[in-house]
């Protein structure tokens, strides 16, 4: 059994060890402080039409959330209704959680090392940076983490993952290049 008492994250132990250093030596960073790191993760799952049909449908994709991050996920309302779509305001249509220190490292981990190695066709994943240092991914099967049991799945989800950094602009470095370097150094099998 685990001793969650003493476990520290592989990825937090490796960026307090390696990382750090290796950021500090590419980018010149005269103080501590202005190295980048990870803030947290945000997961969202959207239902869409399939919850408006059937309620059982967002608490399925509340539930599966919060299998996959390990953590208690809410469920995400609409903020208008909308008749063609039989939509009421204040109905849930989907599900998120953020994740931050630790989880977030675990969940990190777990992206990297088993999810994605599992997804079929998987050429790596596309720099998407918003120009502030944060990272957005999509997945398009959520059955590929290994806390979902395949055959107890009723829908397959698709799921958006965005990570947030501290990454900042420092000289001539754009806090989107220090992002991507900081998620490269935990192997983020980025394209180009």
């Amino acid at each position: 059994m685990l001793d969650t008492a003493n476990y520290t994250p592989r990825l937090k132990v490796a960026y307090a060890d390696t990382i750090r250093a290796a950021m500090k030596e590419e980018f010149g960073y005269k103080n501590e402080m202005q190295i980048p790191k990870m803030e947290k993760v945000v997961l969202n799952i959207g239902c869409g039409a399939e919850a408006v049909r059937d309620s059982k449908k967002a608490k399925s994709a509340i539930e599966d959330l919060t299998k996959i991050a390990g953590q208690l996920a809410i469920g995400t309302k609409a903020k208008k209704s909308h008749a063609p779509f039989r939509l009421r305001e204040g109905m849930i249509i989907g599900s998120k959680v953020t994740l931050r220190g630790d989880r977030m490292f675990e969940f990190l981990d777990r992206l990297i090392t088993i999810a994605m190695p599992r997804i079929r066709d998987f050429r790596g994943v596309k720099p998407s940076f918003d120009g502030r240092g944060n990272f957005a991914m999509g997945i398009k099967e959520h059955i590929v983490f290994p806390e979902i049991e395949f055959d107890k799945v009723d829908e397959v989800w698709g799921m958006d993952i965005i990570m947030t950094t501290t990454a900042q602009e420092f000289g001539e470095h754009t806090a989107d290049a220090q992002a991507k370097a900081l998620l490269k150094h935990f192997n983020m099998p980025f394209t180009a």
